[in-house]
Order: C-alpha cells, then structure tokens, then sequence
C-alpha cells in the first residue's frame, strides 16, 4: 500500500515535481545543464539574499555537514547542540579527526546567543556548527540573536544547517553573516532525497584552501571552479535538479511572503489541535518551530499502536524520535502542503485515538 506521507522528510512529493523530473536526460557536460545549473543557483541566491555561490551537491545534507568541517576548521570546532542531528554532527566532526567540543543543553530548548558567545569567548575556536531548525525536536533556535554575538567573534566560521527550515521561514544569509548554510531537499522543497544545497560566503572559500586535507568531494574550491561554469565537480543527480528548478519556480509564483505566511499558519493550526487532543508542546514557549511541531504524549496514548493503525488507513505517521520516541511524536507542516492536508491528518487522528488510549 502506498501511503500518504506525514513524517518530518522525505515528504509528500507532489505529481508536479515527478513531471518535472521526467525531463529527458542530458549530460552533466552539456550547455543544456548548465542553463539548468545557472537557473537554480541564481533562484537560490535570491531566495537566499545573498551573491555568494550556491553550490549543488549530490549527496544528503550530511555530506555537506562533513565537508563543511573538513574545508573550515584549522584549530578546532565548537559543535552546539539541542537535538539528535545538531549531536550526530559532533560526532561525525570528531569522526573526521578533527578537534571539536560539544555544547549541549535539554533537548526541547533552543541554542541561545549567550550559549555562544559563552563558548567562543574562550579563543579556542575557529568555527562554530548548529542546527538552526531541530528536526529530532521541533525547536527552532533564535538565528538572528545568534548572528548578532558572532559579529563578536569575526574569526570564528559560522556553519549553519538549515536542513528543515530554508524555503519556509526567511533566511538572509548576508544579513546573517552566514559562512555556510546548507539544506537537503527532501524536508522544505518538497522534492525526493538525494540532493543538498549550500551557500558559502567569500570568507569560508579562501579559509578553505588554505585548510589541508579537505578532501575532493566535498571540497569547496572544486565546487567553486566549477560553480563558475555552471556545472558541478562530479556528475550531478539531473533529475532532481530539473525538480528543484520547478520548486522554486513556483515559490516565487506563490510569493515568498505568501509561502512563509502558509508555513505559519500550518504551524500554528497544528499546535492548536494538539493542545485541543490534550497532548502538550515538546518545544520551549516562543522557540516552536515553523515546518514541523513535536506533540508531547500525554501519558495514555500508544502512539507505536497509533502509528499502526496509521498505516493501515494509509498514512504514514512519525512517533517521535531518539530518545524521545513515543514519548513525543512529529506531525510536519512543510513544502506543499496545505491546510487541507492539515485538515485530511485532523480528522484521521481523531477517529484513529480513542482505540489507543487508555
């Protein structure tokens, strides 16, 4: 049975984007990818805010997690965290043999300014990594407050994952004075997995080739020389590309306002009905975020059996995450859907939750 998805990534993906997709292949060499290439990056740099390089990658948002650290820390990293990912990506710093300490508070909190600017006050550090929207949690961390104590710290690099976020809220990364933001496709745009996104400022590019053993994937300086001819180190996933191009086609025909104004009002219809169920808010009061709302379980709801009788129906739902699976459980409100799906995921629940409570 196919099912409707209603998980946090991968998300539903509309027939639109599977038709656009289902372009005829053209070679990654040719002037038609190229065209391709240029008129997905220059949309990015304007959903963006920004004339520094968006670059394509083949490969999950990790990817460019790893790659980020490999081209930007020369003396150590500050890896802050408030969730599963924000963590994993401590440990994949760590991985790489590079040195790094991580900076953790309660999962259902945000990453605060003076979290940071504790942390880096030290010295000690020449790049920082966060999270800005937790997925594991549903708390989005204050980016603006964070960006104004870095300007505090010019020589730390500022690496932001916006896996979950970019496209939904606004995200200006020159206001910001952002080194690195980088997205998957797969949770905001609407699209199947298997391609990141990644804005890197002209401070980070020649940090960069000046940091050994960066290796050559995900090595900034091959994406820069051949972001400059339009096109991409390694052959790129084309067709994923052909649907991202569709996606951001027609954002800009929604209107971003419109679009982030539709992310909101999801947000907050979801967040009203659970309260309405009786479940509580797993994030902390004015930290909740826009694309996707963790529920708390109230105690007397089998959310594993709920999730079964989900799928039966021909739903798939998600029942929280880490360690807090079951006790939390996500409901996404992100990239095309509507409050009609909001609506459709309602009234299923509805009729699905007395047979598992008790």
């Amino acid at each position: 049975m196919t099912k409707k998805l209603y998980i946090p990534g991968p998300v539903e993906v509309n027939a639109d984007v599977f038709a656009a997709m289902s372009k005829p292949m053209i070679g990654h060499r040719m002037p038609e990818y190229a065209t391709l290439h240029a008129s997905v990056t220059d949309q990015l740099q304007t959903l963006l805010n920004t004339k520094d390089p968006v670059f394509l990658s083949t490969s999950s948002a990790f990817g460019i997690m790893e790659g980020a650290v490999r081209n930007l820390v020369q003396k150590r990293c500050a890896n802050f965290a408030n969730g599963a990912f924000s963590t994993k990506w401590h440990d994949v710093t760590k991985r790489c043999g590079i040195k790094a300490d991580l900076f953790s508070t309660e999962w259902g909190q945000p990453i605060t300014a003076k979290m940071v600017d504790d942390a880096l006050s030290s010295g000690d550090y020449d790049a920082m990594t966060m999270v800005h929207n937790e997925t594991s949690t549903g708390v989005m961390s204050p980016l603006t407050e964070i960006a104004e104590v870095m300007k505090k710290h010019p020589y730390v690099s500022f690496i932001v994952d916006t896996v979950s976020s970019m496209s939904a809220v606004p995200i200006d990364f020159e206001a910001l004075g952002l080194d690195v933001c980088l997205a998957g496709v797969q949770k905001a745009f609407g699209l199947p997995p298997g391609l990141a996104v990644c804005a890197v400022s002209r401070a980070a590019l020649d940090k960069a080739k000046a940091t050994p053993n960066r290796g050559y994937y995900f090595d900034f300086e091959e994406f820069e020389k051949n972001d400059l001819k339009h096109n991409t180190p390694s052959t790129p996933c084309i067709s994923l590309i052909y649907g991202l191009d569709a996606q951001l086609k027609k954002m800009f025909v929604e209107g971003l306002e419109n679009r982030y104004q539709r992310h909101a009002d999801m947000a907050q219809a979801t967040r009203n009905w659970l309260q309405q169920q009786g479940f509580g808010l797993f994030a902390a009061e004015g930290h909740r975020s826009v694309t996707l709302t963790s529920g708390t379980n109230d105690g007397n709801t089998d959310l594993e059996q709920l999730k079964k009788l989900a799928g039966e129906h021909g739903y798939a739902m998600d029942n929280g995450y880490g360690k807090i699976k079951n006790k939390t459980f996500r409901i996404p409100h992100m990239a095309d859907m509507t409050m009609s799906d909001m609506e459709e995921y309602f009234s299923l629940l509805e009729e699905l939750l007395p047979q598992v409570r008790s």
